[in-house]
């Protein structure tokens, strides 16, 4: 059932008698903000006056090194790469779906800036990328998707086929010791729009509102046209 206009719904994942409470990495945290800031850097130093979506930049970090080639599994256990998927602008976002409660929400984030997007004539869609293929299958990653929103496609994949999606767009993932079943994963949390053709362009941090990302991806769609 997927989700519409101001309502989010949250999925909380559990097993048996389990309910996950989300446990964060501080060494992730600060492995992502010197990931990210280095990234800043090489934006700052390689963005010309000739950019065309300067007027949308929300972040210092749009337009870096960021983003590339993929090959993944889809929802039904086909082999797809970013082209077969990012046909229109697309929120691409990392996480798992036995997530406690970040990816929920973030997904669910994702999927009003969909309706939104969708209120204003604005076609466009989001990929959720797993990074717990152990548990993440194609079937487990399509009843998560298809909660969402119509629009969200789920990807997983071998661990080497995601290892090399998530270095692609330099985000962080590391699965925590613990139950076999029940195990936490740490992973960044930004959420990025890649546009066909172009590639990434910007991202989003948690705190943005679907308003706001619709706003954004609205005046990437704008200039690109």
């Amino acid at each position: 059932m997927p989700l519409n206009g101001g309502s989010t719904k949250v999925i909380r994942h559990t097993r048996g008698a389990f309910i996950l409470k989300s446990i964060y990495s501080v060494t992730a945290v600060g492995l992502v903000a010197v990931m990210l800031g280095g990234t800043g850097i090489y934006v700052a130093m390689n963005q010309g006056s000739d950019d065309e979506f300067a007027s949308c930049r929300a972040t210092t970090v749009a337009g870096g090194n960021i983003g590339g080639p993929f090959e993944l599994i889809d929802e039904t256990g086909k082999t797809v790469t970013d082209k077969d998927v990012i046909t229109e602008p697309s929120l691409v976002y990392f996480g798992y779906t036995f997530c406690p409660d970040v990816c929920p929400l973030d997904t669910a984030r994702n999927a009003e800036a969909l309706d939104v997007l969708a209120d204003r004539g604005v076609d466009a869609s989001a990929l959720f990328i797993s990074i717990d293929p152990e548990r993440d299958t194609p079937e487990v990653v399509a009843e998560f998707t298809d909660v969402m929103h119509p629009k969200m496609l789920g990807l997983t994949g071998s661990a080497e086929q995601v290892k090399a999606a998530s270095q692609a767009y330099k985000t962080y993932y590391k699965k925590q010791p613990g139950d076999p079943d029940y195990y936490l994963v740490d992973h960044s949390t930004f959420t990025y729009l890649v546009l066909p053709e172009k590639g990434f362009v910007e991202f989003f941090r948690r705190e943005t509102t679907p308003e706001q990302i619709a706003d954004t991806v609205a005046c990437y769609v704008k200039a690109s046209s």
